[in-house]
């Protein structure tokens, strides 16, 4: 667990999460209770990329499991190629907040010059060819080496999908540093040095532990899981949870077009502005496009999620827990069609 300091001033950090209000570690109660204190028990601290999802503790509950369960808990591969997919998945996705903080814990574990490649925005530069394969991989850009196992390949997927997920509603609700905007640029570098040296992670806590939060689920598993394992059974439960919370806030007919747009994405960013989306919204009634604008973009360019976009969606979503319903469910949905596309083997 990270020392006292640094928990107090990340746990400070709830109050810059925008657009909801995140619950504080004080005021939580049953669900967001339970998650928050595993959270820190666990990962070390409260991250606010987990806490933001409070005012909805079923979204919460899933977020962390994806989280814990594919970076934290135990299994065949290390933390640091979980942090080199992590940085990578990041850094392909366009969110510096995830960015830093994964590659100050890659540097933290001894993989200074991948984390500073990564950051730099010039994976190819990084020199051990065994990161550099996962990095290409994590980005989409190269097939998963040959003599990574099945056992394997679903972990650092598991990595993927989770990033994939918290890089878009961590663009959404979160600036764009994990620091205070108050420290200088001077300052920065150590700063970050001392909180990925306070964050490095310990021994790993055994897996499935989390699954508890949620409730079993039927439907089938991701193909890139094995059968019967513990991340099958955690992203089956996470997945029931998200696709209930876009049924509860999203017409079907919203849900369906985020499919469809997602289905012919070729993962690239897809325009210097919104402009892209306004086409497939043209067809769906006026009082159906703000939400469905919304979710697009959380889907595909959560980067482009400003205050005027939330704004419209507020005059139907007026309490917290709708906003990052829809938000999950978007952003889960392309998570999860993001890692359905990576290749396993050349």
């Amino acid at each position: 667990m990270a020392p006292g300091p640094v928990r107090a001033a990340l746990r400070r950090a709830l109050r810059e999460v925008r657009y909801v209000e995140a619950v504080r570690p004080r005021q939580a109660r049953g669900l967001v209770r339970d998650v928050y204190r595993e959270a820190e028990r666990d990962f070390g601290i409260l991250a606010p990329p987990i806490a933001l999802h409070s005012a909805a503790p079923d979204v919460l509950a899933a977020a962390w499991v994806l989280l814990r369960e594919s970076l934290v808990a135990d299994g065949r591969t290390g933390r640091a190629d979980r942090e080199t997919v992590a940085s990578a998945v990041s850094a392909a996705n366009s969110c510096p907040y995830c960015v830093e903080v994964h590659a100050m814990a890659l540097g933290a574990l001894g993989r200074e010059e991948a984390a500073a490649a990564i950051a730099g925005g010039d994976p190819v530069a990084i020199a051990n060819p065994g990161t550099r394969a996962l990095a290409a991989w994590a980005r989409g850009t190269a097939p998963l080496p040959r003599a990574v196992s099945p056992a394997a390949a679903a972990e650092l997927t598991a990595v993927a999908v989770a990033f994939h997920y918290l890089n878009r509603m961590v663009s959404v609700f979160l600036k764009p540093s994990p620091l205070p905007e108050h420290i200088p640029a001077a300052a920065r570098a150590k700063a970050k040095a001392l909180l990925g040296f306070l964050l490095k992670p310990g021994e790993a806590p055994a897996a499935g532990r989390s699954l508890a939060h949620l409730r079993p689920a039927a439907g089938d598993s991701p193909e890139w899981t094995v059968p019967g394992s513990v991340l099958a059974e955690g992203f089956v439960r996470a997945a029931a949870v998200f696709e209930a919370a876009g049924e509860r806030v999203l017409a079907p007919r919203v849900r369906e077009l985020v499919r469809r747009e997602l289905k012919a994405w070729n993962g690239e960013p897809p325009g210097p502005d919104r402009s892209w989306a306004e086409p497939a919204l043209a067809e769906l009634p006026p009082s159906e496009r703000p939400a469905a604008r919304f979710a697009l973009l959380a889907a595909k360019a959560a980067y482009r999620v400003d205050a005027g976009v939330v704004e419209a969606v507020r005059l139907e979503w007026t309490d917290d827990r709708r906003l990052i319903e829809a938000a999950s469910w978007a952003a889960f949905t392309a998570a999860a069609e993001m890692g359905g596309r990576l290749a396993f083997r050349p």
